[in-house]
């Protein structure tokens, strides 16, 4: 029979890949693809010096491992990366990182089919 909540999650995945993406421009160097994510949200916490906790949002994309594919093979996100983002005339350009020293992406299943990728804001054009 296999293993159902393997087979459970590529169904879900199947669905918010086809149902909940837009296409992305994704970016490292002068390399660049174009790619179906989604959109999401992480909060972080951080204690400063005082002890007092900062709470910053990242702008999430969901992208599927094997999508995420420069012409070398799939690659893993990394600090400084860019993920461009068109909404009618603006594009938002957006760089890859996480606060606090945490990793710039995780996994979204335990299968690691999807990537969790943490970016932040940095320019409108």
């Amino acid at each position: 029979m296999g293993d159902l909540l393997d087979r459970g999650a590529a169904f879900l995945d199947a669905q918010r890949h086809q149902h909940l993406s837009r296409l992305v421009l994704y970016r490292r160097g002068t390399d660049q693809m174009e790619v179906q994510a989604t959109i999401g949200k992480t909060e972080f916490e951080q204690a400063d010096d005082a002890g007092l906790i900062h709470r910053v949002e990242s702008r999430d994309f969901l992208v599927r491992t094997g999508d995420l594919d420069l012409g070398a093979g799939p690659i893993l996100p990394r600090a400084g990366d860019q993920v461009r983002e068109t909404v009618g005339l603006s594009v938002f350009v957006y760089e890859v990182n996480a606060p606090g020293g945490q990793p710039p992406f995780r996994y979204s299943d335990p299968y690691r089919r999807v990537l969790r990728i943490h970016t932040k804001h940095i320019a409108t054009e």
